[in-house]
């Protein structure tokens, strides 16, 4: 059961943003600030991937590296497969890959392809945290697809507020509630000090007025 106060605050920012009156579904955006660590040093950065109970809302999309027989079996699981014929062009055409890049929410790639992804296109993933997850050439890839659908990432790189979604307006309070208590969770967890750590989080819909939970 999700916390009284986390189901109230996502009541009142989804409130504000139905009397904005937005004609589009708004996500439900996490804000954190940390304090009192030093995320120049990598090993205090937070980078981890969160599978959210209630999912996201809206799925994220998924994109594959692979060739044979693992790009036969799963072109119809992903939403984008790319071939190896296609890392090239994509690494002479650093623009047209960095809007796929943005796209798109998780990357993976068979595992042989490896070196060549990150050769190629290293330079545009690694800055965004997408750098594939490695795959065996003949896995089948729906179960992990499946749990990627309803993943964000947290990732705060070198700056002490960074973000992420908790689901979108459309679910039911509860459902945010229990999600943002897993980012809480997790978050908790990584960091050295704890909820010590952790300066303020608040949530709003895209466009409306933010709230604090902690």
């Amino acid at each position: 059961m999700a916390s009284k106060e986390f189901i109230e605050a996502v009541e009142k920012i989804k409130q504000a943003s139905k009397e904005l009156n937005r004609n589009f579904k708004q996500t439900i955006d996490v804000v954190i600030n940390l304090k009192d660590i030093d995320l120049s040093v990598p090993k205090n950065r937070v980078e981890e991937d969160i599978h959210l109970p209630s999912g996201r809302g809206k799925k994220a999309k998924i994109a594959l590296f692979a060739s044979g027989e693992l790009a036969m079996k799963s072109k119809d699981v992903v939403d984008l497969l790319i071939t190896p014929e296609e890392i090239e062009d994509f690494a002479s055409d650093k623009k047209r890959f960095k809007k796929i890049a943005d796209e798109y929410d998780f990357f993976l790639a068979e595992a042989p392809l490896m070196p060549t992804i990150g050769k190629s296109l290293g330079t545009v993933l690694g800055p965004r945290g997408k750098m594939p997850r490695p795959v065996p050439p003949n896995v089948d890839i729906t179960g992990m697809v499946n749990n990627l659908r309803d993943t964000v990432r947290l990732r705060s790189k070198s700056n002490p507020t960074f973000h992420t979604i908790a689901g979108t307006e459309d679910m039911s309070s509860e459902d945010i509630a229990a999600n943002l208590e897993a980012i809480v969770k997790r978050l908790e967890g990584v960091l050295e000090r704890g909820r010590m750590n952790i300066d303020s989080i608040y949530i709003k819909t895209t466009m409306g007025p933010a709230e604090r939970i902690m």
